[in-house]
């Protein structure tokens, strides 16, 4: 089993630097004055960039005026334009929300079905088949809108590349909306509008935004032209949220505000799908972001990738108790049916890497299995790289086509080297660190050396070891009950805005490591020099229990995390790595 495999490979410390300059010093004896903190963490605000009070208010204190104005995105005014036409004709338009069958193309079409539905009844939604349609606009359901006298698709988290789609729909009389976040080709699809901050010609001042935050700028357009008190449209930030923790967008600008807000309406007040779903993830505290990617994400996902993604929809669209329990319960089992699969393709895709000499030695693994599950590569691809820190694909047959889910490590934008082998592969998109492609079965021998060719010349060594990025050294002497309320008050955490983690050296064991559950660490740890001990738990490091030797230093990085056992709170170190002199 997984858990029976070899340690994953040593990681690579990366410490930042301390904010040390005249400004710097200047900045940390401000906020230290202003805030009321010690200088150390006034100095870890210095080290993200916040140096005056008010920079620190907004960080701490996110507020809806800092969303951007939704018009300043390219084609808004013409997006806006469109569905107000589709509404108010004395016969109106029949509008059809499109979305990819993923977290973020779930939750969009979910929030925007949901709320237009309040101003008009002529709407329905579609999901494509994983496995029949594929991801992206399809021909199948162009037909089926045209078919059901559909003459306006919203179409979210796809479409951008979809320029002969889309041509296809204008004939049969189809238009588009399209809100998208990937990357576009050199040409826009001949849409209404074309709604993504990506496009070159956009001047709008996030570009980071996931899928289901594109649609939901279109929504607070709308409000905005039409008079609709904003305040409608917020609590639909608990989709928005979800969106964003799952599609692993960064944690800064808008993305910060809306995850913000839309964490708050989660833990106060959930829409009745995420209530449910909430139950049965076993949930009872309050939840972070950490929590919707690795509990509610996987279990939404888990609809399309088993049986079909109109079922994640639906959950959240669900207005009765009873019936999102059915849901939930049923989108559960789907979860658990995906970890099985997970599991077994995963063990099956390592032990590929280990017999063969010619995979060992590469800079980035390629493998193909015509029977793998096509809805689990992504997340094998991710397991793989936990064993093996390099860019990887994997490929499985769908449809007498071959189809790759790519994942890759930190430095290196995948979607790029994709890029370059082009010629081999009918479809492609994504972003730096993710990326999806179809190509022919007589390809695979051919893009697999060719993606190993562009890796092997664009890679650079220290991509191929994992890395930690470390905030700070911090004494044992600063671990104190306000230093872990200010530092979860930095959340909601994410890429650019990650949990702080601090190294510590000259540490020594108190008393003998534990092993719990066979994979995991539990030490009790001392700072020599200033006689603090503390807790410290290393989750999948239980082979670090025979390195560390008692009277022995060692170094730590961890982050500073709340434990309660039996009515009783205290600080405990959630360790990242471990350093053995």
């Amino acid at each position: 089993m997984i858990t029976q495999l070899p340690p994953p490979p040593a990681k690579r410390w990366l410490v930042k630097p301390v904010p040390d300059s005249v400004a710097d010093r200047s900045a940390i004896e401000s906020l230290t004055a202003s805030l009321g903190v010690s200088p150390f963490l006034a100095g870890l605000l210095v080290q993200r960039g916040i140096t005056t009070f008010d920079e620190a208010r907004l960080f701490f204190r996110p507020e809806f005026t800092h969303l951007h104005d939704p018009f300043a995105m390219r084609d808004m005014d013409r997006a806006v334009a469109r569905l107000k036409k589709a509404l108010q004709r004395p016969q109106p338009e029949k509008i059809l929300i499109y979305g990819d069958y993923d977290v973020d193309g779930t939750t969009s079409v979910a929030l925007v079905y949901s709320f237009l539905s309040r101003y008009h009844d002529q709407l329905d939604f579609y999901i494509p088949d994983r496995y029949k349609e594929g991801y992206g606009i399809s021909k199948q359901g162009i037909e089926w809108a045209a078919e059901n006298g559909f003459t306006l698709i919203i179409a979210l988290d796809c479409g951008i590349k979809s320029v002969d789609r889309v041509a296809e729909a204008k004939a049969l009389g189809v238009d588009f909306i399209i809100c998208d976040h990937h990357r576009p080709g050199d040409e826009l699809p001949d849409a209404a509008a074309v709604l993504d901050p990506k496009r070159s010609d956009c001047q709008y001042p996030y570009k980071e935004l996931s899928g289901c935050g594109v649609g939901f700028k279109l929504l607070q357009a709308f409000c905005l032209d039409q008079g609709i008190d904003l305040d409608t449209l917020y609590p639909s930030l608990d989709l928005v949220a979800v969106s964003i923790a799952s599609d692993i967008v960064p944690l800064t600008g808008e993305n910060r505000v809306m995850a913000y807000y839309g964490l708050k309406q989660i833990n106060s007040q959930p829409r009745t799908g995420l209530k449910a779903l909430i139950k049965v993830a076993g949930f009872r505290n309050a939840l972070d972001l950490t929590n919707l990617v690795f509990g509610l994400g996987p279990r939404i996902n888990a609809a399309g990738r088993i049986k079909h993604a109109k079922a994640a929809v639906q959950l959240l669209l669900a207005e009765s108790d009873d019936e999102a329990d059915d849901f939930a319960f049923a989108i559960n089992k789907h979860n658990s049916d995906r970890r099985v699969f997970d599991s077994t393709m995963t063990e099956q895709a390592l032990s590929m890497i280990r017999q063969d000499e010619t995979l060992l030695r590469a800079k980035s693994t390629v493998l193909f299995d015509a029977g793998w599950h096509k809805g689990v590569i992504g997340i094998v691809a991710s397991r793989c790289i936990e064993h093996f820190h390099r860019p990887t694909i994997i490929l499985t047959q769908s449809n007498d086509k071959v189809a790759g889910s790519a994942r890759s490590v930190p430095g290196f934008d995948v979607y790029e080297a994709i890029e370059e082998c082009a010629d081999l592969l009918e479809q492609f998109g994504g972003h730096t660190f993710a990326a999806g492609m179809t190509l022919p079965v007589d390809n695979v021998d051919a893009f697999r050396k060719k993606f190993e060719t562009v890796v092997s010349q664009r890679i650079r060594e220290e991509h191929l070891t994992p890395l930690i990025d470390i905030d700070l050294p911090l004494d044992f002497s600063e671990i104190t009950d306000k230093l872990y309320r200010i530092v979860k008050q930095m959340g909601p955490f994410g890429p650019h805005n990650m949990q702080p983690v601090f190294v510590t050296e000259d540490v020594y064991l108190v008393t003998e490591p534990t092993i719990m559950k066979e994979k995991h660490l539990k030490i009790q740890v001392q700072q020599e020099r200033t006689g603090h001990q503390f807790t410290a738990i290393g989750f999948g490091m239980a082979h670090y229990a025979q390195l560390l030797q008692p009277r022995k230093p060692f170094a730590i990085c961890y982050q500073v995390d709340q434990n309660t056992f039996n009515g009783t709170v205290s600080l405990q170190l959630m360790l990242k790595d471990i350093k053995c002199e």
